[in-house]
């Protein structure tokens, strides 16, 4: 018998395009008017066909959640604002060796507890890196920012050199879980893949995108960024958590046998790495939830403070502390709402799966009044000179109060936070560089070679030493000893 002709299914023609793409528009109007948001729609008529093909596309898949996001908007303006009820100071943190520790705070037995999971592969180490670096003037995603006070090393770098540092010292890779948005998925992966994954085994790095949401005006309406796109933006650092889930990374850990996640945000470039201390205090203390935080000096630092609400460990934002519990003091003068919370977590994994199934419930969304791009009536785009629209977030803490257990570790703030978040002034790329070339001075001091250094711009390859032990190690006696792992320089980066 002969073969059987190939069939194929004909191209649609023109008029079947202009009948389907009208089928579309029909069922994603229908859609958003149950939401009242079919005012998205309104410029149709004025797109070209590519235009309408965008416009479409967007809204089918943003439809699925539509419902979700007006509803949260509306909920979020109900819930009361100002302090929250039941605010009580924080108990029972363990603090720095110098200001006397809380009783059974024993550091050996935490550091060998947490080597032991680093040893036995029960740890990975997540990092929150949607962010674009805008505000510092920079087109590119934030771990790009190069921050290396010697050389252009970038945030990335110098993070994925910790964790090279990690796989040496305890003798197996970490698997380093990136989250990612639709703005920097694709220029991350790309940065990765041209600077070979900085040494990393690539199937030990995971990038994974949060979820994108529209952002409302006063009325509730979903904002248009032109006439045939809705604006959107990431759902903040709290989306992690289902995004996990949603990607299938959480799944992964859980196969894998990890039990216990080190969660940073990309931009403090002192963050101690997947620190063995912590990782023992969290399991010593069975701890569902873990949370570093530096003491408060300032009662305006705008820093959240982790505190007891109702009852229950939780973050209290800055913005949320009324007057008289931001400048409170005890006896000693001490600020009682004192635990500044500077992102530094740790989570089991049971808890984040059980956090992603009710996501919707544990992680609400939270309402930022932002400026964003938008057009008038007309269609014209606008460019306003101050905040227009609410975004919707998600804050990572907002699962604190749901932890059987959570345990809370002082951090020095001189030597473990110094994020990037302003061009200028605090928090900036000039103060994050002379805090990490004090903390590198520290450890050279250590090693005998602070005097050698004198007067010049210093950067260490975290992938050799980091820490001062560790560069006392090294037995270098003259700086031609360290030129494997410390870069000197005598006039300072702009």
């Amino acid at each position: 018998m002969p073969p059987q002709a190939r069939t194929s299914t004909p191209p649609l023609d023109a008029n079947d395009l202009h009948e389907s793409m009208e089928s579309r528009f029909e069922a994603v109007e229908e859609q958003f008017r149950e939401f009242g948001q079919e005012h998205v729609l309104r410029f149709w008529d004025r797109l070209d066909t590519p235009g309408r093909e965008g416009l479409l596309a967007q809204a089918e898949r943003l439809g699925a959640g539509l419902g979700r996001w007006t509803e949260a908007w509306r909920s979020s303006h109900e819930r009361a604002a100002g302090t929250p009820a039941g605010i009580e100071p924080l108990e029972g943190a363990i603090a720095l060796p110098s200001r006397g520790e809380a009783p059974g705070a024993d550091r050996k037995s935490a550091r060998e507890a947490g080597e032991e999971l680093l040893r036995t592969g029960r740890v990975a180490i997540l990092v929150v890196a949607g962010g674009q670096a805008t505000r510092l003037g920079f087109d590119a995603p934030k771990g790009a920012f190069p921050l290396g006070p010697v050389s252009d090393r970038s945030l990335f770098e110098l993070q994925a050199q910790k964790l090279r540092g990690l796989a040496r010292r305890y003798g197996r890779s970490l698997p380093w879980y990136v989250m990612t948005s639709a703005a920097t998925e694709a220029p991350t992966r790309a940065l990765f893949e041209a600077n070979d994954w900085w040494g990393l085994e690539p199937e030990a790095v995971h990038l994974f995108s949060q979820e994108m949401v529209p952002a409302f005006d006063a009325n509730g309406h979903a904002v248009l960024e032109t006439m045939g796109r809705i604006f959107e933006s990431p759902d903040g650092h709290g989306g992690v958590i289902p995004a996990l889930a949603r990607s299938g990374a959480l799944s992964q850990m859980e196969a894998r046998g990890i039990d216990t996640v080190f969660y940073y945000q990309v931009d403090n470039p002192l963050v101690r790495m997947a620190d063995p201390v912590f990782l023992g205090f969290h399991r010593d203390r069975g701890a569902e939830v873990s949370c570093k935080v530096v003491r408060k000096r300032d009662p305006m630092a705008k820093w959240g403070v982790v505190a007891r609400v109702a009852g229950r460990p939780g973050v209290v934002e800055y913005t949320e502390l009324g007057d008289a519990e931001r400048h409170a003091r005890d006896d000693s003068g001490e600020l009682i709402y004192w635990a500044g919370n500077i992102a530094i977590h740790v989570f089991d994994t049971a808890f984040l799966r059980r956090m992603a199934d009710n996501a919707d419930r544990f992680l609400p969304y939270h309402l930022s009044p932002k400026k964003v791009p938008t057009v008038d009536d007309s269609g014209i785009p606008l460019a306003p000179a101050g905040p227009n629209a609410e975004k919707l977030e998600r804050f990572v803490f907002d699962a604190l109060p749901e932890a059987e257990r959570v345990c809370v570790v002082e951090a020095d703030a001189a030597l473990e936070f110094s994020p990037v978040k302003n061009a200028e002034g605090d928090e900036s790329p000039q103060t994050a560089r002379r805090d990490l070339m004090a903390v590198y001075r520290s450890w050279l001091d250590a090693a005998g070679l602070g005097e050698a250094v004198e007067g010049q711009q210093v950067e260490i390859d975290h992938s050799a030493v980091d820490g001062p032990e560790e560069a006392l190690a090294m037995g270098a006696r003259q700086l031609e000893e360290a030129r494997d792992w410390l870069h000197c320089a005598t006039e300072e980066r702009e």
